[in-house]
């Protein structure tokens, strides 16, 4: 068993980052990690190439995925595809959110630029 400390909660980004990305865990098969984005931050993130799944744990925001759209908040929970192309956008509240990849983050590689 492993406690992952600080995971889901807000971190303002440092030193001029639009983002704060904490990753709490990594072995083969998943990773976890915080994403931060502070109130009318911009999210610019690539598709990336493992599934992932976002729970929301804080803050409010709009999630677009390919063609759709849906407000999120505290309690929200989303599964995208890998190579899904997706962001936050609409931050009215500061976001974080526990994300969970499978496999591990950039285990098959590079997200698409």
């Amino acid at each position: 068993m492993r406690e992952l400390a600080g995971a889901g909660v807000f971190t303002a980004p440092a030193g001029g980052e639009a983002v704060n990305w904490a990753e709490h865990l990594s072995v083969p098969d998943l990773s976890v990690g915080t994403y931060s984005i502070p109130r009318g931050g911009e999210d610019s993130q690539q598709p990336h190439t493992e599934d992932e799944i976002y729970v929301v744990t804080s803050g409010r925001a709009v999630f677009e995925a390919d063609d759709r759209s849906v407000r999120v908040g505290p309690g929200s929970v989303l599964y995208v595809p890998a190579g899904e192309r997706h962001r936050f956008s609409g931050i009215s509240e500061d976001l974080a959110v526990l994300v969970v990849f499978a496999p591990a983050e950039n285990s098959r590689g590079q997200a698409a630029g």
